[in-house]
């Protein structure tokens, strides 16, 4: 600012002579010097470079408001900012769009454009998405940082109950959070197989027993080890669902239905075979628990929630829907082409297979995807010739949708390693910060963090504590802006 006998700043010419319209502005970003006309910046006056247009007549503190530094002598005025992100946001005064180039970081873009002023729907579509998907992955840090404080924290204003609760919670459903947790989780994913195998192994005709009514049944030992394994589910779902902090949302989980429907087919068929032969036939009473045994197959997809392999492959397969939408579009359409086609060709030699369209559709399918049962094959020569085009035609049907699945599948999967090392570095870069006194003071304030989580998702701006060029900051109502020397890793 303009010190009393400063000569580096002379009087501001308020004398208005010169039209706003007319008037040069020279802009200094980060070292790139861009010069401006008033008509220009004009157009949207509620940015800070339109701004600039008026400031010189309201004196130095005017001035210095919007700016880092002024050259009275030039009429320039220096901006510590981002040079890349202002050239693009400039494009909104001769084009009246904005684009990201590629490599900047959107979120570091969004702020530059709201320290220019600038509102975010001049931003073209196509840069909102990449900003859209970048707040969704800072909201998971948040989200998963949240996670872990909650664990640190410990409330002495809690119940013994609640605190119980919350033990039993980490327990069973966190591994990585201490020894005893990961020594359940193996436990559990051994009761998994160890169940899965005695379902397969159970139905081996020579370990079968005979009952008196001369009915084969599985061996009492097997039994007995499946009773052990669903006694060991049953406790796991209930301690789970005593110690869930939302009783609702746990129930409704696809995973927890999982289990329900892994545990439930063993209580029906035991109940229907002490009770059920009271109120049916016992003819009846057989079938119905057969069908229920089969239900037990349910319980692999228990291994989904020990293995993250599974669930990226899920995920995966949910992101590509359209792929796969596309891949059962041509071949249905295959199908219908070449077994009607299959079926004509046939028609003429006396021991054709193919009886009827619908069941060349058996043909078609088994075709298509290079099956090949052989139990329906062609017999003429242009039979013979359909065949060979219509597996050709599966075989790139099929190839053509397999890498955007494939891409799907490592997107994802690279994606959930940088999320959790992002959010592991925010704790380090939180615990260093706190260890020496610059930003949260003191290990009892991580403890208030985790207390205030379910208010604040994001933890406010006390969450920040630190502002290296390799801090991935979360999401906040406060802005904090970056310099033309800081970076976003």
């Amino acid at each position: 600012y303009k010190m009393a006998g400063d000569s580096r700043f002379p009087d501001v010419d308020t004398d208005g002579s010169e039209k706003s319209e007319e008037m040069e502005i020279v802009v200094n970003v980060g070292g790139v010097r861009q010069v401006f006309y008033g008509d220009n910046l004009n157009q949207y006056p509620e940015t800070r470079l339109a701004e600039l247009v008026n400031c010189l007549s309201g004196g130095y503190d005017s001035i210095f408001s919007l700016c880092d530094d002024y050259d009275p002598g030039k009429r320039e005025f220096y901006f510590d900012r981002d040079p890349d992100a202002f050239k693009c946001i400039i494009d909104v005064y001769y084009f009246g769009e904005i684009h990201m180039k590629k490599g900047i970081c959107p979120i570091c873009f969004k702020n530059e454009m709201e320290f220019w002023k600038v509102d975010l729907k001049f931003l073209d579509d196509c840069c909102k998405a990449h900003l859209s998907e970048k707040k969704e992955e800072l909201e998971e840090i948040a989200r998963r940082v949240q996670l872990i404080l909650d664990d640190l924290g410990v409330d002495a204003s809690e119940s013994r109950w609640k605190r119980c609760q919350k033990y039993i919670w980490k327990f069973l459903e966190k591994p990585e959070s201490s020894y005893p947790a990961r020594v359940i989780a193996v436990l559990s994913f051994l009761f998994i197989l160890i169940s899965s195998v005695v379902m397969c192994v159970g139905t081996i005709p020579d370990l079968q027993v005979v009952d008196a009514e001369g009915n084969r049944m599985e061996h009492p030992t097997l039994d007995s080890i499946e009773t052990a394994c669903i006694g060991w589910f049953t406790m796991e779902y209930v301690l789970r669902l005593i110690s869930s902090p939302n009783k609702l949302h746990f129930a409704l989980s696809f995973m927890n239905i999982v289990d329900v429907l892994a545990i439930l087919p063993f209580y029906v068929s035991l109940t229907l075979t002490h009770l059920g032969a009271k109120l049916m036939e016992l003819s009846n009473v057989q079938q119905a628990v057969q069908a229920l045994r089969i239900m037990r197959i349910a319980r692999i997809f228990k291994l989904a929630r020990h293995s993250s392999g599974l669930q990226t492959l899920t995920y995966a397969l949910k992101r590509s829907f359209k792929e796969l939408g596309l891949l059962l579009m041509y071949l249905a359409v295959g199908i219908f082409v070449f077994s009607a086609l299959g079926y004509t060709m046939e028609q003429s030699h006396p021991e054709t297979l193919f009886k009827s369209i619908p069941q060349s559709f058996w043909w078609a399918i088994i075709t298509m995807t290079t099956v090949g049962y052989g139990d329906i094959y062609p017999k003429t020569t242009l039979g013979k010739l359909n065949a060979a085009i219509s597996f050709l035609c599966g075989v790139i049907a099929i190839a053509l949708p397999i890498h955007p699945i494939i891409n799907n599948f490592v997107r994802y999967y690279n994606k959930q390693r940088v999320l959790e090392t992002a959010a592991k570095h925010e704790l380090e870069l939180m615990e260093l910060n706190s260890a020496e006194g610059k930003a949260t003071g003191s290990r009892s304030e991580l403890e208030d963090l985790s207390r205030e989580g379910k208010d604040d998702p994001f933890y406010s701006s006390r969450i920040k504590v630190s502002h290296s060029d390799t801090f991935i900051h979360l999401l906040s109502e406060e802005k904090n802006y970056r310099t033309r020397l800081q970076s976003c890793k």
